[in-house]
C-alpha cells in the first residue's frame, strides 16, 4: 500500500491523478469526435459493399470470404495494440490508426476481383481494429476518472457517425462513383485526426486507474480471467450481429426485397440511428438497472428485431426489423469492453475487442455459405440466435453479491 500510495503521489494532478474539469472535457469531446469518424468511415464503406460486389463480380459466397479480411487485419492488430497502448499511451495509438484507416479506406473501390478486395481489406481492417482497442482503452480510463459508466455514451457517438456516413451514403449512391465517395471520406478522417489529434497528444488521459489495474493484473486470479473471457463471449455474439448488419444489411433489401440502392443504404442508417439513440440512453439505463437487466434484455430485444427483419415479406417491415434490433444491440458491445476494461485494463479490452472480432471473422463466410446452400433470411437467423446467446452469457456473467451499481464499471480509489 505505501508503494501504491508513492506511485499514486508521481501522478500529475494529485494523489489520485485527477486532472482539471475542463482538461477532462476537451479530452471527452476529442475521444467522442474520433468516435463518430470511426464510425462515419465504416459506415460509407459499407454502404458501397453492394456496388463494390458488382465490380468485382463476387458470389455471395466469394464475397463473404473477402470481407473476412476486416475482421482478420483487425485481430491481428488487436493483440499488439494492447502492448502499444501500455508502452506508448492510447492517445498516439489512437491518432496513427484513425490516420491509416483514412487512407485505407480509399483502396477497396479500386479492385476488380475477390481476392484482391480481400487482401486490400486486411490493410483496411488493421487500423480499423488498432483504433477500436485504443479508443475503448482511453474511454475506459476516462470513465474512471468521471466515476460514471461513459462507454455506451461514446459508442453512441460511433453510431451517430454510422448513421451519418450511411444516410450520406443513401443520397451519394446513385450518383457518385465509391472511388471518388470513399476518397472523399479519407479526406474527412484525415482532417478530423489532425484537428482532433493534438488534444489528445497535449492532454494525458487521467493514469490512477492504470496504475492501480497494473497491480491487478499482476494478481488476476481464474474469476477474473473467467469473466474476460465471459465479456469476450458477449462481444462476439454481439459483433456477429453488428458484422452481419453492416455487411448483409444492405445486400438483404435490395437482392432480397426489391429496395432500391438508395433505399437499402438507408438500412443500415436507420440501424445505426436507434443504435445511437439507445446507447445515448444507456448510461442512464445502466445506473437505473444495473448491467445484467440491461445485457438480458438488450440480447433478446435484438433477437427480435433481428428474426423480424429476416423473415420479413416486404422492405417496411424489414427496416422496422433493422431499427427494434439497432435498440437491442446498443449497448451490449460497450457494456462487456467497460466491464473487461474495468478489471484487467488495455489488456482486458483488447483480449475483449478480439473476441468480439473472431465473431465478425466468423460472420461474412458463415453468412455467405448460407445464403449460397439456403438464403439470406435463413442465414441472417443465425443472428438472432448470437443475440440471444449473448443475453444468455449476460445473464451467467452476473455478479450477485455486487454493492452499488456505480462500482461494477469503475475501479474504487483504495485510499
Amino acid at each position: 500500500m505505501p508503494q501504491l500510495n508513492k506511485l499514486r503521489s508521481a501522478v500529475p494532478g494529485g494523489p489520485h491523478g485527477d486532472t482539471a474539469p475542463s482538461s477532462l472535457t476537451r479530452l471527452r469531446t476529442a475521444l467522442t469526435v474520433f468516435f463518430v469518424v470511426d464510425g462515419f468511415l465504416f459506415a460509407g464503406w459499407v454502404v458501397r459493399i453492394p456496388a463494390i460486389k458488382e465490380q468485382t463480380g463476387a458470389s455471395p459466397s466469394a464475397l463473404g470470404l473477402a470481407l473476412l479480411g476486416v475482421s482478420a487485419g483487425g485481430i491481428v492488430t488487436m493483440s499488439l495494440t494492447g502492448r502499444l497502448c501500455r508502452r506508448f499511451g492510447n492517445a498516439p495509438v489512437v491518432v496513427a490508426s484513425a490516420a491509416l484507416m483514412s487512407l485505407s479506406i480509399t483502396l477497396p473501390p479500386l479492385m476488380h476481383s475477390a481476392l484482391t478486395l480481400g487482401l486490400v481489406l486486411l490493410l483496411f481492417g488493421g487500423p480499423y481494429g488498432a483504433l477500436s482497442v485504443a479508443l475503448n482503452s482511453a474511454a475506459v480510463d476516462l470513465a474512471a476518472a468521471q466515476r460514471r459508466p461513459l462507454m455506451p455514451v461514446f459508442h453512441g457517438a460511433f453510431s451517430l457517425g454510422g448513421m451519418v456516413g450511411a444516410g450520406l451514403g443513401a443520397l451519394l449512391a446513385g450518383g457518385l462513383s465509391p472511388t471518388v465517395h470513399l476518397a472523399l471520406l479519407a479526406l474527412v478522417g484525415l482532417g478530423t485526426t489532425a484537428c482532433a489529434g493534438p488534444v489528445l497528444l497535449r492532454h494525458p488521459l487521467p493514469s490512477p486507474t492504470r496504475i492501480e489495474r497494473t497491480s491487478t493484473r499482476d494478481r488476476l486470479t481464474g474469476r477474473t480471467r473467467r469473466l474476460v473471457l465471459l465479456c469476450g463471449a458477449i462481444a462476439l455474439c454481439t459483433a456477429y450481429g453488428e458484422g452481419a448488419m453492416a455487411d448483409w444489411g444492405a445486400l438483404h433489401l435490395e437482392q432480397g426485397l426489391g429496395a432500391s440502392p438508395g433505399v437499402a443504404a438507408l438500412g443500415y442508417s436507420l440501424f445505426a440511428g436507434t443504435m445511437t439513440v439507445g446507447r445515448l440512453s444507456g448510461t442512464l439505463l445502466l445506473e437505473r438497472f444495473g448491467p445484467t437487466p440491461t445485457l438480458v434484455a438488450s440480447g433478446t430485444t435484438a433477437a427480435v428485431g433481428m428474426l423480424l427483419s429476416a423473415l420479413a415479406p416486404t422492405v417496411g417491415w424489414a427496416l422496422a426489423g433493422f431499427a427494434v434490433a439497432g435498440i437491442g444491440l446498443a449497448n451490449v458491445f460497450p457494456v462487456a469492453v467497460a466491464r473487461a476494461g474495468t478489471v484487467a485494463g488495455p489488456a482486458g479490452v483488447a483480449a475483449t475487442s478480439t473476441l468480439g472480432y473472431t465473431g465478425m471473422l466468423l460472420g461474412p463466410p458463415v453468412i455467405g455459405f448460407l445464403t449460397d446452400w439456403f438464403s439470406l433470411p435463413v442465414a441472417l437467423m443465425t443472428v438472432a440466435a448470437a443475440c440471444a446467446g449473448a443475453a444468455v452469457i449476460g445473464y451467467t456473467a452476473r455478479r450477485p453479491s455486487s454493492p452499488a451499481k456505480t462500482s461494477r464499471w469503475v475501479p474504487a480509489s483504495n485510499s
